[in-house]
């Protein structure tokens, strides 16, 4: 039975089930709004009929077997995949057709819900036949329950389902080379380390002088910049001691190349985020990997507080592509307007130390989808008064890149992660 038009405000939920209005509270975390309408759905509940309901714009509350919700939800999957995403007249346009589909995909199948509730033990429990312990993960993604007991919460299924693997990923951890094989151990909500070159990348790198260091090229460096295409600035550091380096990691996420630049040596890092997740998340990688005492973890909106100084190293792997994020997870790849990569190059160098060097790791993606040409980075760099001393390159190695079947194919095949050595012009020449 289809539901009247919930009432109140959005953070909760209204629907008819035999006879009674019953409300609960609302749960997105990419910030969807509560449905306006609800349908009570259980196993009787054919998959067609579901997927209109849900296409029309009506929730569907579950109230069978937790195993079914899981069994329609593939059904529904299923179905929004018979139409593939057009293909554009250029790389551009294709990318905001798949970007269309991609959202449409995600609204449709988080229209299936689920209720979540306070136990008696006051943990969260899912109320259905067969249900997964969720417990301990919903307490990680939401914090503790609210409510007294028995008080009920909806969310998506598609979201839950989210939660238990990013659990999951928390609980094993992810295996980082760089690190000699160490552990990550990412939260629900801060994007994990998967990709490992823009990691290595940040390992192999040269790291630059410490202030106060020989300014001259050194025995074997020569004077002038290093080539700006194709440059590999492998080998050994040209600091003499990098146990006096300070460096910034902005936007540290899992903290996971903060942990990396301290393993090497650094003997400062001052790594910073915005989230709460991500600052949590930081910090216990931070003190797993045993580097607390080279590496603080702090809330800052990119760059830390002037209080910190001037940085010999800033590191940065902003998002990739210029458009709008749909979740909290996907603000670590869409940046709208290139914000977050706009604000790091624009504040960089009154934030460097004198023979101080920013590396920006970024995948050229953009350029190869036709959001953001080659030429207005370079722009960005030099309107900053900034140069390229260098650049170090690495191939993805995600199935993405070389299935053909994948979505936007020939530019991820096309893709190339690079760290972007950037110094002070006058420093630029003469390292």
């Amino acid at each position: 039975m289809v539901g009247t038009d919930a009432v109140g405000p959005s953070e909760e939920v209204g629907w008819d089930e035999d006879g009674a209005w019953r409300t609960a509270a609302w749960r997105s975390g990419s910030g969807a709004r509560a449905p306006r309408r609800v349908a009570v759905a259980d196993d009787r509940m054919a998959a067609d009929l579901a997927y209109r309901l849900v296409c029309e714009g009506t929730a569907l509350l579950w109230r069978g077997d937790y195993h079914g919700a899981r069994q329609l939800l593939a059904a529904l999957g299923r179905r929004v995949d018979r139409k593939p995403p057009k293909q554009g007249a250029t790389p551009r346009e294709s990318f905001h057709l798949y970007r269309q589909a991609r959202t449409r995909r995600a609204r449709v199948l988080g229209m299936l819900l689920v209720p979540l509730e306070t136990a008696a033990d006051g943990s969260w429990a899912v109320p259905l036949r067969r249900a997964p312990r969720v417990g301990e993960a919903c307490v990680e993604a939401y914090g503790p329950p609210p409510g007294p007991v028995g008080a009920l919460t909806l969310v998506s299924l598609r979201e839950l389902q989210g939660v238990l693997g990013a659990h999951e990923w928390r609980r094993k951890g992810v295996p980082i080379e760089a690190l000699g094989g160490a552990r990550i151990h990412p939260r629900h909500g801060v994007f994990s380390p998967v990709r490992g070159e823009y990691v290595d990348l940040v390992a192999r790198a040269p790291l630059p002088r410490a202030a106060g260091a020989r300014s001259g090229p050194g025995p074997g460096e020569e004077a002038g910049p290093v080539p700006e295409a194709g440059a590999d600035g492998g080998g050994a550091p040209r600091g003499e001691d990098p146990g006096r380096l300070t460096a910034f990691d902005v936007g540290t996420g899992t903290g996971v190349l903060a942990a990396v630049l301290a393993r090497r040596g650094v003997g400062r890092v001052t790594a910073t985020d915005v989230g709460e997740q991500a600052l949590a998340c930081a910090r216990e990688n931070v003190a797993r990997l045993d580097v607390a005492q080279a590496v603080e973890v702090v809330r800052a909106d990119l760059f830390p507080s002037r209080e910190a100084g001037r940085a010999d190293l800033i590191v940065c792997n902003p998002p990739w592509l210029p458009a709008k994020p749909t979740s909290v997870l996907e603000q670590a790849v869409y940046d709208p307007d290139s914000r977050m990569l706009r604000g790091f190059l624009t504040g960089l160098g009154e934030r460097l130390a004198p023979a101080g060097e920013g590396w920006l790791i970024l995948s050229d993606l953009a350029e190869h989808l036709g959001l953001r040409p080659r030429e207005q980075l370079l722009e960005w760099i030099s309107a900053a008064g900034l140069r390229v001393a260098g650049r170090l390159d690495a191939r993805p190695e995600h199935a993405r890149a070389t299935d053909p079947a994948a979505p936007l194919h020939a530019a991820r095949a096309a893709e190339t992660t690079s760290l972007w050595r950037l110094r002070h012009v006058e420093e630029a020449v003469v390292s």
